[in-house]
């Protein structure tokens, strides 16, 4: 089931499957996020902004509207 990257919780664990966005996606691939990769969800300030996610080894903070343009499949 795919879902928005805001949609999930603190410890959910998702692939990156594609990105909204073409400038997000171009920054985000520099980082190592790029779709296959395995995301997980670290921690959500309590107003969801910023959010922060471990992938490709490392820990990377969001805002929320660059997490909205990432769509993930929730690994079960």
């Amino acid at each position: 089931m795919y879902k928005k990257l805001t949609e999930l919780k603190e410890g959910d664990v998702a692939i990156i499957r594609s990105f909204e966005n073409e400038d997000l996606y171009i920054k985000l691939m520099e980082m190592g996020c790029m779709p296959g990769e395995k995301i997980s969800i670290e921690q959500i300030a309590p107003f969801k902004d910023p959010i922060s996610i471990a992938v490709a080894g490392y820990k990377l903070s969001l805002r929320l509207d660059e997490a909205e343009g990432i769509t993930v499949e929730i690994i079960i």
